[in-house]
């Protein structure tokens, strides 16, 4: 832990922070001395997290934002630069998840998919990029093992985490000489919120999570990796050994990966493959 101690007065941008992932990474963050600036739909939650961050000791700032709005991602943006003078660290956190067949779902829901999983990411990224570019800071795209390899029952989820790979790939080598870090981050199965948010085949909110969370990683766990990964300036942070083994077995054996995540999905309760 004390290698996040070279977060300390670092200023990082979340997207998402109200809860889960994010939420857990402006604490830990905050704890080792960064000042977190956080945004998120819901300004009620923000508010009290920076309140309670502030209170012990920590320096934290929010702004309601919804990312797939651009001018509020500028807005978060310079609420940074006015409350820090700048920005060190962005990390794009914000996203939905979904949960159906693509035979069966409605197209709308792949667009919101894409509207905050994507240009939520792009959105964030066009406000920060040249104040990161100043500071020589790092950009950090939440992304997914569902980004590595497609996942069944997740269509929409699958596609904008991989045009999120490919955005923030691209953007990584147009700034190589401008020694700006680009970090795609992709955690396994995640007890956060998202899971009970994710969308159904009619966009209704799936509400309860098919999956043991007791089994999965902890938002807390995600938030040191990704840390040590922001310290490290890596490119790829994978997390556990399904991720891993995905990246690796993709190489080889990518037939044999496909039945393997048929098979792994399709034992989900109520699973939408049948």
């Amino acid at each position: 832990m004390k290698r996040l101690d070279r977060l300390k007065d670092k200023v990082i941008v979340i997207t998402g922070a109200s809860s889960g992932i994010g939420e857990a990474m402006a604490r830990l963050y905050a704890a080792h001395g960064a000042r977190v600036v956080l945004g998120a739909r819901s300004g009620g939650k923000l508010e009290a997290l920076a309140a309670e961050i502030n209170a012990s000791g920590g320096s934290a700032v929010w702004r309601a934002t919804d990312v797939v709005r651009p001018e509020e991602c500028s807005a978060l943006v310079e609420t940074a630069v006015a409350e820090f003078g700048g920005v060190d660290v962005l990390v794009c956190n914000a996203g939905l998840s979904m949960r159906a067949l693509f035979d069966e779902v409605d197209l709308a829901v792949l667009h919101r998919l894409m509207d905050v999983n994507f240009w939520g990411a792009v959105n964030c990224c066009k406000y920060a990029l040249p104040h990161l570019q100043r500071s020589r800071g790092s950009i950090v795209g939440i992304s997914s093992v569902a980004g590595l390899h497609g996942l069944p029952g997740r269509t929409g989820y699958s596609a904008s985490k991989y045009a999120l790979t490919g955005f923030l790939e691209t953007l990584r080598i147009e700034n190589l000489k401008k020694g700006l870090h680009v970090m795609v981050a992709c955690p396994g199965f995640t007890a956060s919120n998202v899971r009970f948010s994710a969308l159904t085949a009619d966009g209704s909110q799936q509400g309860a999570t098919p999956r043991n969370e007791a089994k999965m990683m902890s938002a807390e766990e995600v938030a040191r990796i990704v840390g040590r990964g922001i310290v490290r300036r890596q490119r790829l942070c994978l997390m556990e050994a399904e991720g891993r083994a995905t990246h690796f077995v993709k190489k080889f054996a990518p037939a044999f990966l496909d039945r393997m995540f048929y098979m792994v999905m399709a034992r989900e309760p109520d699973s939408p493959l049948r």
